[in-house]
């Protein structure tokens, strides 16, 4: 149920969610809205969207959840696993901002970092919020920028109540670094893509990467991607479809058999 929540005139000039896009921003200030009276709401993009985009159906689920990567970058939300096995997500500073009344009983499962005190280790590729510049790739591409404000939950873009991916191991040292495959990728564009799109591509990437999923299959999957021009956070089931496509299937052998009427077969000429 939506409750209303306040807006301190400050937020319209907060660091952090100049950091991120409008449409982040604008979700970042429904989740407000939604969330419960500790501020935790479930991580669900779908259910997400259809809450707060409903009157606008160009911003779909897949938009969501960029929205939603965008504001765990700025380390405006903390997403996390509940006992449950179900994600959440938690706004960071509802507690500082909002002011509840009367505040309901506790709703969903405490966020482990900010309700428990569990001290969250980033990921070994965090480098800061912003972008570093490669001057080793062409056109200077950008560097993805991951935020060391959250712990490293593994791929996100699963389907919502998916199970853990099987058949993954420990990452294992990587020859090629995403942001040389977002250079290859770049350069294979008869003009350079947005920079946003490369930066969630990069993301992608870097997540596929430290799965310890082959470079060869990301390449592959980014093949699909350009190819059919679809959003970048469906890069790891493309990536998927290439690892674990079923080959294409063969006629099966017919044994010759001599025909029961000649003459229809052969055109007389026997």
């Amino acid at each position: 149920m939506a409750r209303i929540r306040t807006i301190k005139p400050e937020a319209f000039s907060s660091e952090s969610l100049a950091a991120v896009s409008l449409s982040a921003e604008r979700s970042f200030f429904g989740l407000l809205t939604q969330a419960d009276g500790q501020g935790r709401f479930r991580d669900q993009a779908a259910v997400i969207a259809g809450q707060l985009w409903s009157l606008r159906r160009e911003h779909g689920p897949e938009a969501v959840e960029d929205d939603l990567i965008q504001l765990d970058d700025a380390g405006l939300i903390c997403r996390y696993e509940g006992g449950d096995g179900k994600r959440y997500l938690h706004i960071v500073t509802f507690a500082k901002h909002q002011k509840i009344n009367r505040p309901s009983g506790i709703r969903n499962p405490e966020c482990p970092h900010h309700d428990l005190g569990i001290p969250r280790e980033p990921s070994p590729h965090v480098q800061g919020a912003l972008a570093e510049t490669s001057a080793s790739r062409p056109g200077g591409l950008a560097e993805p920028s991951v935020s060391p404000h959250r712990p490293d939950l593994g791929p996100r873009n699963r389907d919502l109540g998916s199970t853990p991916l099987g058949g993954a191991s420990a990452p294992a040292p990587q020859t090629v670094s995403g942001k040389d495959l977002i250079g290859e990728y770049a350069a294979a564009c008869p003009y350079r893509p947005p920079q946003n799109v490369l930066g969630h591509l990069g993301r992608e990437v870097k997540k596929l990467l430290d799965e310890g999923i082959s470079p060869d299959h990301i390449r592959a999957g980014l093949a699909l991607q350009h190819a059919k021009g679809l959003h970048a956070s469906l890069l790891p089931s493309l990536v998927h479809e290439a690892m674990n496509a079923a080959p294409a299937a063969t006629a099966p052998h017919q044994p010759w058999t001599n025909p029961t009427d000649t003459a229809a077969a052969y055109g007389g000429e026997l």
